[in-house]
This record gives structure tokens, sequence and C-alpha cells, in this order.
């Protein structure tokens, strides 16, 4: 997760100049804390049989920028670990994010340029 989180923070401490500090943390933390806490409820309806959170909804909240929390649940309450085919989505988001932030601050957004003009 560290090593994960490496790129991300580089981020933060660099756009801080241009937003206040509490958002670049605040709003990830808070979304990370939301992941977290959806899946152990997730994992507390399965346990239960009731109405279960959509997979969807969980890996919107981790696209959202929620991943790290999720990441830590996932472990903590060992909860979608198992499942290939959600755990194939879960790191295809770690993974968008990673190259999004290599591709800001290592190589200037090319990467991103050249995807929106072709």
């Amino acid at each position: 997760l560290l090593v994960l989180l490496i790129l991300p923070s580089i981020a933060i401490s660099r756009l801080s100049g241009w937003f206040d500090w509490w958002v670049l943390i605040g709003i990830p933390f808070a979304l990370s804390l939301f992941s977290f806490f959806s899946y152990r409820s997730d994992k507390r309806r399965a346990e239960a049989g009731a109405w279960r959170i959509p997979e969807s909804t969980l890996h919107l909240v981790d696209f959202l920028g929620g991943w790290p929390g999720a990441l830590i649940a996932q472990q903590v309450f060992r909860h979608k670990t198992r499942k290939v085919s959600f755990q194939m989505v879960f790191w295809l988001i770690v993974a968008l994010h990673e190259v999004f932030w290599f591709d800001r601050l290592l190589l200037g957004s090319q990467l991103m340029k050249t995807l929106v003009t072709g």
C-alpha cells in the first residue's frame, strides 16, 4: 500500500500550491474511509444473507479515489479477495490511478495529451 501511495503523495505535495492542503488530503481520505466502510457493510450483509452493495458501486468508489481504503478493507475483512473478476477490475482501477499520476508527474501529461488528441 505504501508503495502504491508514493505517486499520489508526491502529486499532493506538488499540487499543494494550487489547492488548500485539506482538500488534497481530505477528499481522498474521505473517499477511502467511505470505501472501507462500504466493504465492511457489504461483508456484514453477505454474512447475514441480506441485500448486498453492487460490485459496480464498490468499484465506482474505488475509481473516484477510495481504492486505498478498499485495499485495506479487503485485507481486514477478507472480503472480495478471492473473486477473480472483482480483483481484476479493482487492480485495473489501481493501475489507472498509478499511470495517471506517473504521466502527470513524470511525463508532463504527455500520455493524456496523446490520448485526447489522438
